[in-house]
């Protein structure tokens, strides 16, 4: 049994790993995201460029971008971390309301060029990325938790042998007693039953895997006989991959519009980003709301989702209400569609 000390050390290590999760994901961002528009403080003391030596004649070179004054001090450092991280430059609090209440506005401005107020969509991406599989991993226990839920499952072949030999013993000590042992016979020929059906099952299974059948099945066999390890490997490889979501989701949506040929592929790939962003978001929130015993969140999550993208359809292509309908529909279906395929090569490289 671990003691409050240990346990409290477990939280803390935990609690500091979500938030080092949730900072990098923020520094991965602030890597791809621009910074033109945003203001420095204000100092402008050097009369040239310590970059490239232009002169300056405002707050920011306007050769390389390089703020004209760069800070040398220890606080200056940490307050450049902390202002990385948590405000994206302030960009985070005017894109998020957008893209939570007018999604095809803050698209479409994006997509026409107006992008120095807003969090770029792949930058908004990793992070939301980032931080929800931060905050999901804290609120659902850690990998090591899925790792050992193999040797727990009642049905698992290592259950059934710990139980049968448990029985066993035990009728050795009816035996030492002699007691009858009509009762423990019939527990262990019970016991014994199941392993040997579970022992087939999973030779079954293994006979039907050969090494040129597709790495999904190989994936099934694993799934059977280590559960704990396959969920790890998916987890794992979904927080490094989720990136794919978006070519993957991309050709889709071009179809949606094939004949319309003034919405090209960059268009699409904008408005899948900031789609995807809005949906890690909205599991993030469900995340935070189950932990803190919220249920109707979960019914949210079944209307939000195609409001969403009704709106964001809408405002990011000018349509009609009838054409951002069908399409809504059309989108709901490619959406399972995507998700399921991701699983599925997710399932087979946990396999290799």
């Amino acid at each position: 049994m671990n003691s409050p000390v240990q346990k409290g050390n477990c939280g803390v290590s935990a609690s500091g790993e979500m938030l080092g999760d949730i900072a990098e994901g923020a520094l991965v961002s602030r890597v791809v995201e621009p910074v033109h528009g945003e203001s420095d403080s204000g100092h402008t003391h050097e009369q040239a460029c310590l970059n490239c030596g232009t002169g300056l004649i405002g707050s920011h070179c306007h050769a390389c971008g390089q703020a004209a004054h760069v800070h040398k001090t220890l606080g200056a450092f940490f307050h450049d971390l902390l202002h990385g991280v948590f405000h994206f430059e302030g960009k985070i609090w005017r894109t998020l309301p957008l893209l939570a209440f007018q999604p095809g506005k803050l698209t479409r401005e994006y997509i026409d060029g107006r992008r120095a107020s807003y969090v770029s969509p792949i930058a908004l991406f990793l992070f939301s990325v980032f931080l929800m599989f931060a905050v999901v991993k804290q609120v659902n226990g850690s990998l090591d938790d899925l790792a050992r839920l193999d040797s727990n499952l009642p049905f698992g072949i290592a259950n059934h042998e710990r139980e049968l030999a448990r029985l066993q013993q035990k009728r050795a000590d009816l035996i030492k007693r002699g007691e009858p042992l009509n009762g423990i016979d019939g527990q262990i020929a019970g016991r014994q039953a199941a392993l040997n059906e579970a022992r087939h099952d999973k030779q079954d299974i293994t006979d039907k895997v050969h090494s040129n059948v597709p790495a999904v099945q190989k994936a099934i066999v694993q799934m059977r006989e280590n559960p704990g390890l396959v969920l790890f490997k998916l987890q794992s490889n979904a927080y490094k991959f989720s990136w794919a979501l978006i070519p993957i989701s991309v050709p889709f949506v071009w179809l949606l519009f094939a004949w319309r040929r003034r919405f090209g592929l960059y268009d699409h790939t904008v408005f899948v980003t900031y789609s995807l962003c809005f949906m890690t978001f909205l599991i993030l929130l469900i995340a935070m709301g189950q932990a803190a015993g919220v249920p109707f969140l979960a019914a949210v999550a079944l209307l939000a989702p195609p409001l969403h993208m009704y709106r964001q359809l809408r405002g990011t292509y000018a349509l009609g209400r009838f054409s951002a309908l069908w399409r809504t529909a059309a989108l709901l279906f490619i959406a399972l569609f995507v998700l399921i395929l991701f699983a599925l090569l997710m399932l087979a490289d946990s396999a290799v």
